[in-house]
């Protein structure tokens, strides 16, 4: 997915729902494995629970936030894969069809496919202080 949002500027910012309803924080960015563009950004929803996946596009950044046009309860249920690692295509799939988002894009459909069945897509995580994934690309908040 092609977005205009600058995954370096994410980390740390609020992001809210399409009520304006505060949902949390954003940890890390993960960036798209064949165009590198970002796609997804953990947004941790409190301070003992887990991040929850958002899709960048079709989130826009208002002022300093970034509003996700989804309600809060839809972005809380997302399928929870815990953050730092590589998203499979699998994963990524499962994402896209929570948010009932248009998988069917010549970009997708045009990606060998891997021999997991899946589209070859994948999400890697571009930003964050974990370091031991091959896989990571350093964007913004990250440590060596």
């Amino acid at each position: 997915m092609q977005t205009d949002i600058d995954p370096r500027s994410l980390i740390g910012r609020k992001a809210f729902d399409r009520n304006g309803t505060k949902i949390g924080t954003i940890d890390e960015v993960y960036l798209d494995d064949a165009t590198g563009e970002p796609e997804w950004a953990a947004v941790r929803t409190g301070i003992f629970s887990r991040d929850a996946f958002v899709p960048l596009e079709p989130s826009k950044m208002v002022g300093d936030a970034l509003h996700i046009p989804y309600d809060r309860k839809l972005i809380k249920d997302a399928p929870d894969f815990g953050v730092g690692r590589h998203l499979s295509p699998e994963q990524e799939l499962q994402l896209y069809h929570h948010y009932r988002l248009d998988i069917a894009s010549p970009d997708v459909e045009s990606l060998p496919s891997d021999d997991t069945g899946g589209s070859g897509r994948g999400s890697r995580p571009g930003s964050g202080s974990r370091s031991g994934d091959k896989d990571f690309g350093k964007i913004a908040g990250s440590e060596d």
